[in-house]
């Protein structure tokens, strides 16, 4: 079992920066793949980025080259570093964790979810 709690969030402008976190307990964190989805309003939920037991990465277009995924198995947390943000950012994030060591942007090979942190990008 892992209980996944986001922070982080919050109202940014364009352009600007913020950093979520993902607090995960329980000892198998570092044996699980880890991601961030997020939900606009009106929207399915959608894959944001992963990142491998092994610490390989992969991201979706829309937000390649402007986000950062990392973890950090010693304190049990992962992040994500969002950058240059975009109004279309707008949305709830999620963290999950998926109990395979390779990345999946699939929904439902995630196995937990966090309860989610509302980012909303002023223009």
């Amino acid at each position: 079992q892992v209980q996944l709690v986001e922070s982080g969030g919050g109202l940014v402008q364009a352009g600007g920066p913020l950093r979520l976190s993902c607090a995960a307990s329980g000892r198998t964190f570092s044996r699980h793949t880890m991601g961030w989805f997020r939900q606009a309003p009106g929207k399915e939920r959608e894959f944001v980025a992963a990142i491998s037991v092994g610490g390989s990465t992969y991201y979706a277009d829309p937000v390649k080259g402007r986000f950062t995924i990392s973890r950090d198995n010693a304190k049990n947390t992962m992040y994500l570093q969002m950058n240059s943000l975009k109004p279309e950012d707008t949305a709830v994030y999620y963290c999950a964790a998926a109990p395979r060591t390779t990345v999946t942007t699939v929904t439902t090979h995630y196995a937990y979810w966090g309860q989610g942190t509302q980012v909303t990008v002023s223009s």
